[in-house]
């Protein structure tokens, strides 16, 4: 067997990267994890944590609105300070940046900070020129915005940088459809900016279910919320007062404070030397691997969104823990990526699990769906006309509950739970056999009929 520095080398210290570090050196391996930005990843620095804090904040917006009904007197307007809410959230960045490198070091991990390359098989160059060796290396390097390459596409900013804005826009573009534009349309909006979202198509969320992402629409707009649809970027111009205008095809130009470009992510292999030890990408730059995160060298495995597989974050944490289990802790086992729960963050939030109601019919061909489209009763206190909406979708023939679509609040906390029944393959009869908990709105899905 060849002498290398390293039993494994990690390129990338997000969520899939540590995980598989941590594992890996806890089964006895050398391992070293070189990391470029900090340690943490996107999801952990400036992606889903971040986000999520930034969700809570947004929500008190309606919350105080909310409370006078339930006999709170609050002061109207209550003022809100961004720079407080930003630097707590980025102190708590900071604490959980350091909570990560502390449980690598304390498995024994070696911590690189600093850029690195594969310039071979088993090899790995440094920033600072240093070439090291490894039995394995893993790739983990995620993915970045993909930003539209219109004139003036420097002027906007992506999600990485809205974390760190000095204010909030008065007047805000978003530029996308995905979970990552609305969900910064909720904040923004809920924080009183004028939120303006433009898409190439007329649809949101596409992969989600149409009348749960319809339901969205709908309450989004009544927010407040203005949608551009089949908008082209033609370009964006800096005025002499700071403002940006932006053309688009199909509508009139738009003139705002800020212009953010949420329009999808790309794996972030440019430059990474894969080429130098025969690792092959598909068209999108994604490393192509096999059911065992195993790419086409033998030495070189890649987990998380740098692969393009299912960019979740628990999706990575279980990439990097089977990688490890399976090359270092002799337990293989593989990855199941059926049934696996999602969540947009939205105001308010939607959730859902397993499939739609277009992808059963494709599949199955007969469907059952039931549905439940009422109002809370904390929405019905509050004077607040927002409907929750829950959606399942069964197998004709045997009941089985295929898919779990619902928006409203606390969505995502009630479908984690119900994502269980899910991946079990349990059937209707058993959502109806189970008792309700009253007054709550989960038991909505025990009761549909």
């Amino acid at each position: 067997m060849a002498d290398y520095d390293y039993d494994l080398f990690v390129i990338g210290a997000g969520s899939g990267g540590v995980r598989a570090a941590r594992v890996s050196a806890a089964h006895g391996a050398r391992v070293a994890i070189a990391e470029e930005y900090r340690v943490g990843g996107t999801c952990v620095i400036r992606g889903c944590v971040p986000k999520k804090l930034l969700i809570y904040g947004a929500h008190f917006a309606e919350d105080l609105r909310d409370a006078k009904q339930f006999g709170w007197d609050v002061p109207d307007p209550c003022e809100f300070s961004w720079p407080r809410l930003r630097d707590n959230v980025l102190a708590e960045v900071d604490r959980l940046n350091k909570a990560y490198s502390a449980t690598l070091t304390n498995h024994g991990v070696e911590i690189l900070e600093e850029r690195a390359t594969v310039s071979g098989p088993h090899a790995v160059t440094l920033a600072s020129g240093r070439t090291v060796t490894a039995g394995n290396i893993l790739i983990a390097v995620g993915a970045r915005p993909a930003v539209p390459a219109c004139p003036g596409h420097e002027l906007g900013i992506t999600s990485n940088e809205a974390f760190h804005l000095d204010k909030v826009p008065e007047r805000i573009l978003i530029a996308g459809a995905g979970y990552i534009a609305n969900e910064f349309a909720g904040i923004f909006n809920e924080f009183g900016s004028k939120v303006t979202l433009i898409n190439r198509t007329d649809v949101i969320l596409r992969g989600y279910d149409e009348t749960i992402r319809d339901r969205l629409l709908q309450i989004s707009m009544l927010k407040g919320i203005d949608f551009r649809f089949h908008a082209e970027f033609e370009g964006i111009e800096k005025n002499e007062d700071g403002c940006l205008t932006v053309k688009m095809s199909n509508h009139e130009p738009i003139t705002v404070d800020c212009v953010m470009f949420a329009t999808g992510r790309v794996p972030n292999t440019d430059g990474l030397g894969l080429e130098s030890a025969g690792v092959e990408l598909d068209e999108k730059g994604a490393i192509q691997v096999d059911e065992d995160s195993k790419s086409s060298c033998d030495s070189i495995y890649a987990v998380g969104d740098v692969t393009n597989r299912m960019q979740l974050t628990p999706v990575a944490i279980r990439e990097g823990q089977a990688f490890a289990d399976t090359v270092f802790g002799d337990k293989p086992h593989r990855v199941d990526y059926e049934n696996v729960p999602s969540a947009v963050f939205s105001h308010p939030p939607m959730a859902g699990v397993g499939m739609t109601e277009g992808q059963a019919k494709t599949k199955l061909g007969s469907v059952k769906v039931y549905q439940s489209d009422f109002r809370p009763m904390k929405n019905v206190l509050a004077g607040r006309n927002e409907r929750a909406l829950y959606k399942m979708i069964c197998d004709s023939e045997t009941e089985r509950v295929v898919g779990l679509h619902m928006i409203g609040p606390e969505a995502p906390e009630i479908l984690q739970a119900a994502a269980i029944a899910v991946k079990a393959g349990l059937t209707k009869d058993a959502f109806d056999q189970t008792v309700a908990l009253h007054p709550s709105m989960a038991e909505e899905l025990v009761l549909m009929r």
